[in-house]
């Protein structure tokens, strides 16, 4: 029994850790994309105003001080923007790490189920003794295995890769 409910305890713990993962992700790549499609509109946007002013310029012939202090408002409005993109690119790595987290979690859950296997330990005409002897080391293999992954598998997720700032969620 307890071997069964080890098992069971512990294959849904994995189970349910993939599933917040799994939520997770999809909140991470929906907001990324919300974020990448307004900063590429943005930046769209302002590379617009900047061709019209320059337009404004080359129609006019001449250069005009007021006409220096728009582009300069105009590139400091556009690295704004492609800055927002670049965070908006640091979701890529967290997903990558939830990704990770769940291939672990998978993992446990295949070794706990691994650890149940005790086909061809227990010849047939074993008596309870055995089985029961048997039955133990398996509970302890699951437990041990559980405890080898419970500090790993639990971690939080944040920016690694990018260098325009950090990002730290769950």
């Amino acid at each position: 029994m307890r071997l069964l409910t080890l098992a069971s305890e512990h294959g849904d713990q994995h189970l349910a850790e993939v599933e917040r993962d799994l939520i997770q992700m999809d909140v991470l790549l929906d907001e990324a994309i919300k974020k990448l499609c307004a900063s590429f509109m943005a930046i769209h946007r302002v590379a617009d105003l900047q061709q019209e002013a320059l337009n404004s310029v080359l129609a006019d012939g001449q250069s005009a001080p007021g006409h220096a202090a728009r582009f300069e408002a105009l590139r400091g409005e556009l690295d704004r923007h492609i800055g927002a993109a670049v965070t908006g690119l640091q979701f890529q790595d967290m997903t990558s790490q939830l990704i990770g987290r769940m291939a672990l979690h998978l993992a446990g859950l295949r070794d706990v189920f691994g650890a149940l296997d005790i086909n061809g330990s227990v010849p047939p005409e074993s008596g309870t003794e055995a089985l029961l002897a048997v039955l133990g080391n398996a509970g302890d293999r699951v437990a041990a295995r559980f405890s080898e992954l419970d500090g790993v598998v639990r971690s939080t997720v944040n920016q690694r890769h990018m260098e325009s700032g950090d990002i730290d969620l769950f």
